[in-house]
């Protein structure tokens, strides 16, 4: 790279070259060089991009209504930040997703991306914040400690609706499962050893009541992380803050959201508590939970298929051996099963961080949100695909399932009210 391609920008370390063509500043390119982590950039997590867009550009109109930002200045940021929302200039966020600063380089990413954006819009060249600065002017009334969180908020309720989305279509193929199979008698077990009968519709809608159960628990964690921090700054105090700006910039970022935010009656509280990201958390576990066990139940119930139990015959999706002919494996169930393993470990993650935090302000909410993020992701593919490539496409082994049920002796548990045990 020559001098050329170089802009040099200052901070209160001293001088720093920068790539002339990006968008970020010195800020976003000294986080590239300390924490070489994942190789995963928070661009990974377009919600989270959207979300700070959506804080920034509502910050910059509050600002704005409140006389404390020039009309011109707050036009280009609203501009730069509109451009952000709707996807363009991702990929100039490339801090890591794993940072140490409690997510300072994730706002600070934002700050020089809309600043330099806002910049051309209004004629300057890129770095010539003489015009409009990343902190005097995008990051005007705020702190990262009440932008990471509060965008970090909206980013999750974004992706936990894509994953109610994909659970209420999971609900609905086991429900017209447990509908075709109504009339299929089978054998329940209980500890794997024969129980009483029951049918094969009985089991399959107890799957989309397990399924759906979780999505209303989704909605109660959601409304806890609808409560935001902005406006309390650094530690909820709102020290440098307009006194109308709280309030102010959360009815922007309602509008443009159109998320039913509210003000915490807490801002200290809010600032240092992260306690409605472990209970999303715990929901997410408990729904991975919930379909490892129910994929635990389709190969136990599809074994075989001359030698296992051979009730249910999952649909055929790619040959399962490089040295046993004609063998498939169950790989659908089991590649949710190992996304329940990954979301219970993101679990413990999130746990941890959440107990890491001191005094005034957690500075793990970066690992939290990569878990978080990584979750919800996965849980979604995982939803879909098990819909699509197995649950639709299961049939019945009807003369299997008789023939336990005629060679069991749980018939007899039916008569115990009669003849006694």
């Amino acid at each position: 790279m020559t001098s050329v391609d170089l802009r040099v920008e200052h901070d209160l370390l001293g001088d720093y070259d920068v790539p002339d063509a990006a968008y970020y500043g010195v800020h976003t390119a000294r986080a590239l060089e300390n924490f070489p982590i994942t190789g995963t950039p928070i661009s990974r997590y377009p919600e989270l991009i959207v979300a700070l867009a959506c804080v920034k550009l509502a910050a910059a109109r509050a600002n704005h209504r409140l006389g404390l930002l020039g009309a011109e200045q707050s036009d280009a940021i609203v501009a730069a930040c509109a451009e952000i929302k709707s996807g363009k200039l991702h990929d100039q966020f490339v801090v890591d997703v794993i940072q140490g600063g409690a997510g300072t380089s994730t706002n600070m990413n934002a700050n020089e991306v809309i600043a330099n954006r806002a910049l051309e819009l209004l004629g300057h060249r890129r770095g010539d914040y003489r015009h409009l600065h990343p902190l005097e002017h995008v990051n005007l009334g705020q702190s990262t400690n009440d932008v990471y969180p509060t965008a970090l908020k909206v980013a999750l309720q974004f992706a936990v609706h894509r994953l109610q989305l994909a659970m209420a279509e999971l609900v609905s193929a086991f429900a017209d499962k447990a509908a075709e199979f109504g009339g299929h008698l089978k054998m329940g077990r209980t500890q794997l050893q024969d129980a009483v009968p029951m049918t094969l519709g009985q089991e399959f809608g107890s799957y989309a009541v397990m399924v759906g159960e979780d999505g209303d628990r989704l909605g109660e964690a959601v409304r806890l992380i609808s409560e935001i921090n902005l406006g309390g700054t650094a530690i909820g105090t709102g020290l440098t803050g307009h006194p109308g700006y709280a309030e102010a910039v959360c009815e922007e970022l309602c509008a443009i959201t159109e998320l039913p935010l509210v003000t915490a009656s807490n801002l200290v509280e809010a600032t240092q508590d992260v306690g409605s990201f472990v209970q999303l958390s715990g929901v997410l576990k408990r729904t991975a939970v919930k379909l490892s066990k129910i994929c635990n139940d389709l190969r136990l119930l599809s074994s075989g298929p001359r030698a296992g139990l051979g009730e249910i015959n999952l649909p055929p999706v790619q040959a399962g051996s490089s040295i046993m002919p004609g063998k498939v494996n169950p790989v659908i169930p089991e590649v949710v099963n190992q996304v329940a393993f990954e979301v219970i470990g993101n679990d413990i993650a999130v746990s941890m961080a959440a107990e890491g935090g001191q005094l005034q302000l957690n500075a793990f909410e970066p690992i939290i949100a990569h878990s978080l993020f990584e979750s919800l992701a996965h849980l979604t593919a995982a939803c879909d695909t098990l819909r699509t490539r197995c649950v639709v496409g299961i049939t019945a082994n009807v003369a299997r399932m008789r023939a336990t049920v005629d060679h069991s002796i749980g018939l007899v548990t039916a008569l115990n009210p009669y003849i006694g045990y």
